[in-house]
């Protein structure tokens, strides 16, 4: 799959989620796919979990956020000691 074809994968609806990311056909929030992620599930239990998932949707979540953090510049909040 192409990187536009993941991008596609992923949808905003201000109806749907209330704008929020998600992807398509489903309410899963790309958030909530990164979360799961993050704590530690791997992509095989999200796919069991959630059966109408493909692997390229999770791939999609994790381009969609790599995207949309491409430009963001971050300070740091406190100074190193």
């Amino acid at each position: 799959m192409t990187e536009q074809q993941l991008l596609e994968c992923i949808t905003l609806n201000p109806k749907v989620m209330v704008g929020k990311p998600v992807i398509k056909g489903t309410r899963l929030t790309v958030a909530y796919v990164l979360n799961l992620l993050a704590h530690g599930e791997t992509a095989a239990e999200i796919l069991e979990e959630y059966q109408g998932l493909a692997p390229e949707d999770i791939q999609a979540c994790l381009l969609f956020a790599t995207k949309s953090l491409a430009n963001t510049t971050f300070v740091p909040l406190l100074e190193p000691t």
